[in-house]
């Protein structure tokens, strides 16, 4: 089941595209109508902060197989201006944009796993698995 994709952020358009994109493998995986949907939302929050505060990076989508599980990994990778105070970002309500702040931690609670390493003047690098049992 290898497949990977790597799809540039950019504009509006590539949010709905990435999304999209992610929904397809999702459901190539064999996840239910409920668990894409999550994916997608996930999906959709990083990538929109990658367009708000870098104005471009990339996100890459993979199937995965581990052990007795079936999953997706998605990884979004900016240049952007990094996040200056990791902590924060992930708690819900903080914002630098005036937005709600529920963008970080948002895809959090949705992902099975998530990890995220970020430089301030360098970028962040977001890591997000979301699995199911096969079986």
């Amino acid at each position: 089941m290898p497949e990977e994709l790597l799809l540039p952020v950019a504009a509006d358009v590539d949010i709905v595209s990435v999304r999209q994109k992610g929904r397809e493998l999702a459901a190539k995986a064999g996840f239910s109508e409920g668990d894409q949907t999550v994916i997608a939302a996930a999906i959709s929050e990083i990538a929109r902060n990658i367009l708000m505060y870098a104005k471009r990076g990339e996100v890459g989508l993979t199937l995965a197989n581990h052990d007795d599980r079936v999953g997706i990994i998605i990884v979004a990778r900016d240049q952007g201006p990094g996040i200056v105070d990791l902590q924060r970002a992930l708690q819900d309500g903080y914002s630098t944009s005036g937005g709600l702040g529920l963008g970080l931690p948002g895809a959090r609670r949705l992902m099975d796993e998530f990890e995220i390493q970020s430089r301030v003047g360098q970028g962040t690098s977001i890591t997000m698995k979301k699995w199911r049992r096969v079986g």
